[in-house]
Parts: structure tokens; sequence; C-alpha cells
């Protein structure tokens, strides 16, 4: 199994990291939301959770899914060898494939109660910001490693084009996870395709309804597709994070990688309350 990808880490790691480092920078600058927390104890946390998360990612999903899809390649496997497509054709539908897929499992984190265990340690950090983009729980990582090595050989993905995704994804996680302001009409236009950090914004809201709304990750037409897009919910009425953990006590390295298996609290409020909201029109328009 190769674990050496150069283009991969010599091109598209310093690319994340260049996109990564104009991020911070600019949602520094121009804020979305207010901070609840100060930055420099969540840098610590979230950065505890991506140092056991991260290489999992690097050294586990991508060497996995990159072998997958080589012996896939050299077996004729999957949808896309069947189509017998022009190259170009059948990156761009293997791109929509992937990316569906990973809606689809965006959906099942939340659905299955042995998946939210790992990924509501993501949805717990009281702030949204770009380091929520790397907190995920290392056992997160592991889980998705069989599902998408799965997706693969279902759709028959070339091995090139698991490392330009890759790359894709990590992009645009880090972007939408992002507390950067946009002009409104340029997000309002972007959000018709991707995710943007408004919209990505609402999914993290402690809102059952709008948490489980806007599973996309790259495009947001699976939400389209499926009815779970919502865009209608202003920036300042969110409260980002989970009902039951609202204890910044409980946002340290340690509780956060012990969180999965300790038994989960139900969707409420430390006060016993159900956070809601009532229905606002124009459900599939950025408000503010």
């Amino acid at each position: 199994m190769r674990f050496l990808f150069p283009k991969f880490d010599k091109v598209g790691m310093p690319l994340l990291g260049v996109a990564a480092a104009a991020l911070f920078v600019l949602e520094a600058k121009r804020q979305l939301r207010p901070r609840t927390r100060p930055l420099a104890e969540r840098l610590v946390e979230n950065g505890s959770v991506a140092a056991a998360a991260l290489p999992a990612l690097r050294f586990l999903l991508v060497p996995v899914t990159y072998a997958t899809a080589s012996m896939v390649t050299k077996k004729g496997c999957g949808i896309l060898p069947l189509l017998m497509l022009p190259r170009w054709a059948a990156y761009g539908l293997g791109f929509l494939m992937l990316d569906y897929s990973n809606y689809l499992w965006h959906v099942l984190l939340h659905k299955s109660e042995w998946l939210w265990r790992f990924h509501n340690v993501h949805h717990t950090d009281l702030d949204l910001d770009l380091s929520t983009a790397w907190r995920f729980h290392v056992g997160e990582n592991i889980a998705s490693v069989p599902y998408r090595s799965a997706v693969v050989v279902a759709a028959g993905i070339p091995a090139s084009l698991v490392l330009l995704y890759e790359v894709i994804f990590e992009g645009c996680t880090a972007f939408h996870h992002s507390n950067l302001r946009l002009p409104l009409q340029v997000e309002r236009g972007l959000s018709k395709v991707m995710v943007t950090p408004r919209l990505h914004g609402i999914h993290h809201s402690i809102v059952a309804k709008e948490t489980n709304s806007n599973f996309s990750v790259i495009l947001s037409w699976w939400d389209r597709l499926h009815n779970t897009l919502r865009l209608n919910v202003p920036q300042a009425a969110i409260t980002i994070g989970t009902p039951a953990y609202r204890d910044p006590a409980e946002q340290t390295p340690k509780c956060l990688f012990l969180m999965p298996f300790q038994k989960q609290r139900p969707w409420v409020l430390p006060d016993g309350t159900v956070p809601e909201r009532p229905e606002i029109p124009n459900r599939e328009q950025l408000l503010s």
C-alpha cells in the first residue's frame, strides 16, 4: 500500500495550507458571528482533537481509498468503467458520485446513534470558525474508511480522482466552517452551487431542525435534491453548538476524546428546555 503521494503532499497540501492561512486572517478581519469564547483556548482544544484525527485521515483514509481505487481500476469494477465515458466525463461524474456519497455519509452521521457519538464532538464546539473544520474525532475518521472505500468500489473511481477530490473536499470544508463574512449578495449566488459559511452556520445551530439540514460538503445541490436545504435563519439568531453540552469546562481535549464513549445527553438545554425557533418564510433565501 502506498503512503507517499508526491503531488498530493507537495502541491495539494501546501495549497490547502495557504488557503487556511488566508481564511484565518480574513475571518478575523471580516467576522460573521461574534465569538463566545477566547480564540486561544479553542485553538488548543480543536488543535488537540485534530492532532489525533488528521494522521488517521492522511495515513489511513487516503492510502486505503487510493489502494482501493487502484485495485478497482485494474479490474475494471464499478459503474464508471461500465459506462466507458471519455476521461473528462468519467472524472466529472466520479466527482459528483463522491460528493453525493459524502452528503449521504453526513446524513448517516446524524441519523445513526453510534456514529453521532463521534460526530457530536465536532458539533459541541461553542463557536464556529476555521479551527472547527479540523475538530473531528479520530473515531469518526476511522469509521469513514470502509464507507468511502465501498463508494470507490461501487462507483469505480480512478485513483487520481480520489486524491484530487480529497484536496477539494478539505479546502471546501475549511471554507464553509470559517467565520468569514462575505457580501450577502455574493454568498447568495455562491450558495446556489456550493456550501458557504452562512449556509453551514445554520447546520451548527442548537435548534434540531436547523442542525438536521444543510448536509452537503462541496456542492449544495444535494440538499436541494433531498429538500434538506435551509437558508432562512439570520446568523445573529444562531446559537452554535449542541444544547446539552454548553459548559466550556467540558471542552478540554480529554473530555472531547472520551465524549463518544459516554452516555449521550438528550437534545435539551441544561435547564431542560428544547431550543426551538418559529418557522421563517423564504426557506431558500439567505437572510443575513
